[in-house]
C-alpha cells in the first residue's frame, strides 16, 4: 500500500546520488528544494481558508491543535512552542500533541502512530471543544494516529484541517479544509523528513503568523505584543515604538514608561498624540489593532 504514495516514490532526478560529489549532491537537494515553495504555493487559497478558521476560532476564544507523528509531530511542536515568545500568547493558544509524547521529540518512537485510538485518547485528554480547531499533520495523508484525532475533533464538532503530502489522502477526505502539499518525490526515497517537512514547516508557520497578524500581533511587519520583561525586550520595545511612531529612542522609551510598559499604547499614544486613557480606549474598541485604533 505504502508502494504507491508520492512520498515513497524513487526520484528520477536523484538517481545515483550515492555515486556523486559532495557538491553534486548539494545541487541536487538544492534543486529539489526549489519545488517546495512552488507546491505551497498552489495551495494557498485552502491555506488562507484555514487560517480565516483559525482567526474565527480565536476570536470566540478557541484554541488551536496540532496533531501528528515522527516529523509531523515535531514540526507541529516546534510551531507551538514558538507562538509565546514571538507573540506573547499564551501557552494555549496554540498546543501540540506529538504520536509518543515528548521522549518523541529526542528520538523516534514511531509505534504509536498505528494506533488510532492513542490519537483520539491523546486528544481527548486536551478537552478539545466545538470552539476549536484540528491541524492533522500527515505527509502520507495515511497516518493512523493522526486520524483518530480528527475523528475525535469531528466528534466534538470541532473544524478540521489536514496537511499531508500525497494527493486525494485519507486524510484530506476526512477533513473540512484539505491542504495537499504537492512536492513530489524525496531525494531520498520516503524521507520524507526533506521536502515534505520544509513544506510542512512552511504551511505551519504561515497558519500560526497569518492568524496572528489578522488578530493584530503586528504592526506594519513589527512585533507590538513584545513585553519587556528584561533588557534585552526593552531594549528591543523601545526600538518598535521609535520605528512606529517615528520619534526618537529617547522619546520612544519615555513613552513605554507612560504606556505602562504596553508597545501598543505607546505606538498610538505618539502617532496620534493623545493620552494614555485614549490609546487604551481606542485599542479596545479596534479589538488590540494599532492601525485600526489609529484611524478613529
Amino acid at each position: 500500500m505504502l508502494e504507491h504514495l508520492l512520498t515513497e516514490q524513487p526520484n528520477p532526478a536523484s538517481e545515483g546520488i550515492d555515486a556523486r560529489s559532495t557538491e553534486e549532491i548539494l545541487r541536487i537537494i538544492n534543486s529539489e528544494d526549489r519545488k517546495v515553495a512552488e507546491a505551497v504555493g498552489r495551495e494557498l487559497p485552502a491555506i488562507a481558508q484555514a487560517v480565516d478558521a483559525i482567526v474565527a476560532a480565536f476570536e470566540h476564544g478557541g484554541r488551536l491543535f496540532y496533531v501528528g507523528a515522527g516529523t509531523s509531530g515535531r514540526l507541529g511542536v516546534l510551531d507551538a512552542a514558538e507562538c509565546p515568545p514571538t507573540f506573547n500568547v499564551p501557552a494555549d493558544l496554540v498546543q501540540a500533541i506529538i504520536a509518543g509524547g515528548e521522549p518523541a521529540l529526542a528520538r523516534a518512537t514511531e509505534t504509536t502512530e498505528d494506533d488510532p485510538a492513542i490519537g483520539k485518547k491523546d486528544l481527548a485528554a486536551r478537552a478539545i471543544t466545538a470552539s476549536d480547531v484540528l491541524v492533522g499533520i500527515a505527509a502520507s495523508g495515511r497516518t493512523p494516529y493522526v486520524l483518530g484525532a480528527v475523528n475525535e475533533a469531528k466528534r466534538v464538532g470541532a473544524l478540521t484541517i489536514g496537511i499531508s503530502c500525497t494527493p486525494d489522502s485519507e486524510l484530506s477526505h476526512e477533513v473540512t479544509i484539505p491542504i495537499a502539499l504537492l512536492v513530489g518525490p524525496e531525494v531520498v526515497a520516503g524521507s520524507t523528513r526533506m521536502k515534505a517537512g520544509t513544506a510542512t514547516k512552511m504551511v505551519l508557520n504561515m497558519l500560526t503568523t497569518a492568524s496572528l497578524i489578522r488578530l493584530g500581533y503586528v504592526y506594519g511587519n513589527l512585533m507590538v505584543n513584545v513585553q519587556p520583561k528584561n533588557s534585552k525586550l526593552t531594549d528591543r520595545a523601545r526600538r518598535i515604538i521609535s520605528q512606529a511612531a517615528s520619534v526618537s529612542d529617547q522619546q520612544a522609551g519615555e513613552l513605554l514608561h507612560a504606556a505602562g510598559n504596553s508597545v501598543r499604547t505607546a505606538i498610538v499614544m505618539g502617532r496620534a498624540h493623545i493620552s494614555r486613557d485614549e490609546a487604551d480606549k481606542r485599542l479596545r474598541a479596534a479589538g488590540g489593532r494599532v492601525t485600526e485604533a489609529l484611524r478613529k
